[in-house]
Parts: structure tokens; C-alpha cells; sequence
């Protein structure tokens, strides 16, 4: 498994972690994963002590990030276990929507609260998302209607045949004639066959709803309901825990941009495709040909024998998508002209200062100043050639290129702290109006209760005048600047 140094972090991402596991889990597992990010792997008397936190919180925090698999675990040489965070991981949960968003297109609303269930809880049994997800839905339905546990079945096996989710890794089962000791920490393995194997339940029920307070005032006394035959039944997938692939859903979202980057640059040849792609190999083989010449060279061919080999360079074809995006930011902060400067250093790859003002052609002031603003965003770099060992700057060339990775990393970081910064704006101004937010709902939560019982729309007017005109303002306000 990957895991980063700690002195590879940036404090962008630092801080950007901290927030987000604060935001998710609280204070005190904020607190343990940030002094895992900052230190590297520690053993768990030093993280007790270091952190100034009680042993029984420290050991919880950590489950709750090895659970969600933001920490890992490994026994060190000298039969020490040390715990490591997964700074990378952390920054995943920025993308929890996406991966929800694009369950819901692809699997619609089943298959979006399944994905959402796994990734609110880390790891959870198929028998247990199925229910809870069959009830969510059944909750949205209409009187009457309900949820039935096997269309929620079928729609969990769709996302493991499609590698969506999978199987979480187990403790292996201990053999009967093995005399050694356990180890200090279990090692986890799973065959890779069964990874994404779906175990065969046969789950029979739809989902339920909750009981209002109403209808538990007018029912049974809570002590004396029957219970559920269902509670002492064993569940037929215990052990079996699932967990959201997040590599599967990265593979997606480059496929489908890959796919919109070749579509923009061949409109045409889209448009002219047949629906069903039901093309003759001559028209076909044209087509190929076409993408393979392409200068992006995002489609490459090898051999000739059999009408030769097809493949989609991947490297090149994420390496065009990270140039494609610089240039647009270029272009959207400094204007057109530095977007074609930007883009004749990058194709020339070492340039002086006079050629990129010829090429260009754009006078040698304007060059001069716009070389130097991207050169101090940090966009271009300046490679020295010197002449003689001593590094004169009169017997010096100064060439200007671009480094596509370093500058791709600076743009990320920069999201980073930007993504930071609003978290923290949007806790600033939730805290500020957090009488008014307060205020709001209480009103919200009366006007629904009376709706229920069937007010009057003259009864309902008069409880939103609680609200003054100077406070819905202030909350519009504050709606936007927490969407922004």
C-alpha cells in the first residue's frame, strides 16, 4: 500500500487533512491523525504520550481511521506495531460526492445509497447495506410502497460485478495444529478471486419506516413490544465486510475524460459515427488511422500483421489532459497571450528570451514581463547553461521550459489551500450565525409539524413572520456563501 513520508506533505495539505477529519469525525480523531500526518508511523504509547490523550481514546480514534482506512497498521522489526496515516486517503473524502454522483448516473438511486452508506461507514456486511438502504428508500416512497431487500440485492451484485465495491480483507482462519502464538497484529488477506464475490443470501423483506413519535405515543409501551424473531437469527454474512473501490472509480473518471478529450478534438468524426457504432472495418480502420496520426497521440499502433495492434497510451494521454488544464488557467489569469507563450515554450521545450519574443511575436517588453509574471507563479522554470565553470551571468544561457509535473503539482496544492480556506469560511460563518441558523430551523421544524396536522395557511404565514425580512436576507446570504 502506498504511503507518503511526512516530510513530503505540504501544510496546504496538512491543514486541508486536519479539517477534513475534523468536519467527519471530531476533535479527537482530528488530533491522532494529524500527529500521524506530521510524525510518520508511531507505536501507540508514543502516540498517547505525545498527544496528551488517554489511552482508551487513543485506541478508539485509531479504530475509527484504520475502519475507514486512513490509517494502516505493520509490525515493526523489534515486535513493536506502528500506525501510519494515509495522508492521500484523507484527501479522497474531498471526492465523496463525485463517487456518489456517479454511482446515482450509473445505478441510480439504489446504487448512490449503497456507495454512500459504504463510504459514511467505512465497512459494512451486504445484509446490513441492503436493509438500511432498502429503509432509507422505502422512507422516500409514497404511503403504501415499499422497498423490497432483493432490488436492492441485485443492484449491490451490478456494483460488484462492475468492481465498484469489493471485499474487505480477513483475518485468516487459524489452523488447528499450529502451535505458534497469534502475532502482536493480525495480517489481513484475501484471495483475489474473491474479491468482488457476492455471497449468496437469500434476503427476504422490504424496507420499513420509522415510527413517528406519534404512533409510538399511541402504540405499545416500548418495554413491552414484541421483539423481532430476526434479532437472534445469525446473520448469514457475518465476517464478510465490503468496502467502496475508490481506484475503480478513479479509472472511471480518466476514462471519461480521455473520452471528452478526444470527442472535443474529433467533433466531427463523433458526430459522423453511426449510432450502435455499427461501422464497416474499412470506414473503421479509417477512423484509427485518423486517431493514431493525431499529434495528442492518445491513440498509438503497433505491428502490422493482422491490420496491427491498437492501444490508448494512457501516460500520454493524462499528460495532455494536465497540459490542456495549466493552459486554460493560463489563459483565464494572465489573458491569451501568456497562454501562447506558454504553449510555444512547451512544444519548443528550452527557449531564450529573444527566440520567445520572435516566435511569439509579441514585442520584447511585453514578452519580458509576461515570461516573468508565469516564471514567478511558478507556471514556467528557468534552466542556467552556463559557458565557464564559474557561472557568469554575461556567459550564461537562460533558457525558459516548462516542467508539466512540477507545475500540475503546484496547481494541485493550490486547490488544496484554496479548499481549505473555504472550509474554514464556511465554519466561521456558520459559527458567527449560529443564533439566526438555530432560529431558522426551529421555525422550519414547526411549520412542517403543522403541516401535518393540517393548519391553516393563515396559521402558517403568521409563524414564517418570525422571521424578520433583515434575517431572511442575512440567511439567503449566508446560504451562498456556504454553497459558494
Amino acid at each position: 500500500m502506498y504511503s507518503e513520508a511526512p516530510g513530503t506533505m505540504t501544510q496546504a495539505e496538512i491543514k486541508l487533512c486536519s479539517l477534513l477529519l475534523q468536519e467527519h469525525f471530531g476533535e479527537i480523531v482530528e488530533k491522532i491523525g494529524v500527529h500521524l500526518i506530521r510524525t510518520g508511523s508511531q507505536p501507540l504509547r508514543i502516540i498517547v504520550r505525545d498527544t496528551k490523550t488517554s489511552l482508551d481514546q487513543v485506541k478508539k480514534a485509531l479504530c475509527v481511521l484504520i475502519h475507514h482506512n486512513l490509517v494502516i497498521y505493520r509490525v515493526h522489526k523489534r515486535s513493536v506495531v506502528e500506525y501510519e496515516a494515509q495522508c492521500s486517503r484523507v484527501l479522497r473524502m474531498l471526492r465523496y460526492p463525485r463517487y456518489i454522483y456517479t454511482t446515482k448516473t450509473l445505478y441510480s438511486d439504489t446504487g448512490e445509497l449503497i456507495v454512500e452508506e459504504l463510504l459514511l461507514n467505512g465497512k459494512m456486511t451486504m445484509s446490513a447495506v441492503v436493509k438500511k438502504v432498502a429503509d432509507r428508500l422505502t422512507e422516500t416512497m409514497e404511503d403504501g410502497k415499499t422497498m423490497d431487500y432483493a432490488e436492492v440485492s441485485n443492484a449491490f451484485m451490478r456494483l460488484a460485478d462492475t468492481h465498484f465495491v469489493q471485499r474487505c480483507p480477513l483475518v485468516p482462519a487459524p489452523g488447528s495444529s499450529d502451535p505458534e502464538p497469534p502475532p502482536l497484529a493480525p495480517t489481513l488477506v484475501i484471495n483475489e478471486r474473491d474479491m468482488y464475490l457476492v455471497p449468496k443470501l437469500n434476503l427476504i423483506g422490504k424496507g420499513k419506516r420509522r415510527r413517528s413519535s406519534d404512533e409510538d405515543a399511541a402504540g405499545e409501551p416500548k418495554a413491552k413490544k414484541p421483539k423481532c424473531p430476526d434479532d437472534k437469527e445469525p446473520i448469514p454474512d457475518d465476517g464478510i465486510y465490503w468496502q467502496v473501490n475508490l481506484e475503480r472509480f478513479h479509472q472511471h473518471f480518466c476514462n471519461q475524460a480521455i473520452v471528452s478529450a478526444v470527442a472535443n478534438r474529433m467533433d466531427q468524426i463523433f458526430k459522423s459515427l453511426p449510432v450502435g457504432y455499427n461501422i464497416s472495418k474499412q470506414v473503421l480502420d479509417q477512423y484509427l488511422t485518423l486517431l493514431a496520426d493525431d499529434p495528442l497521440e492518445f491513440i498509438g499502433k503497433s505491428g502490422d500483421s493482422g491490420g496491427g495492434m491498437y492501444v490508448i497510451n494512457l501516460h500520454k494521454a493524462l499528460a495532455s489532459l494536465a497540459t490542456a488544464t495549466l493552459e486554460s488557467v493560463i489563459q483565464e489569469r494572465f489573458g491569451s497571450r501568456c497562454a501562447r507563450i506558454f504553449r510555444l515554450v512547451l512544444q519548443k521545450k528550452y527557449l531564450e528570451q529573444k527566440q520567445v519574443e520572435d516566435f511569439a511575436m509579441i514585442p520584447a517588453k511585453e514578452a519580458k514581463d509576461m515570461l516573468y509574471k508565469m516564471l514567478s507563479e511558478n507556471f514556467i522554470s528557468l534552466q542556467e547553461i552556463p559557458k565557464t565553470p564559474d557561472h557568469a551571468p554575461s556567459r550564461t544561457f537562460y533558457l525558459y521550459t516548462v516542467n508539466v509535473l512540477s507545475a500540475a503539482r503546484m496547481l494541485l496544492h493550490r486547490c488544496y489551500k484554496s479548499i481549505a480556506n473555504l472550509i474554514e469560511r464556511r465554519q466561521f460563518e456558520t459559527k458567527e450565525n449560529k443564533r439566526l441558523l438555530e432560529k431558522s430551523q426551529r421555525v422550519e421544524a414547526i411549520i412542517a409539524s403543522m403541516q401535518a396536522t393540517g393548519a391553516e395557511e393563515v396559521q402558517l404565514q403568521e409563524i414564517e413572520e418570525m422571521i424578520t425580512a433583515p434575517e431572511r436576507q442575512q440567511l439567503e446570504t449566508l446560504k451562498r456563501n456556504v454553497n459558494k
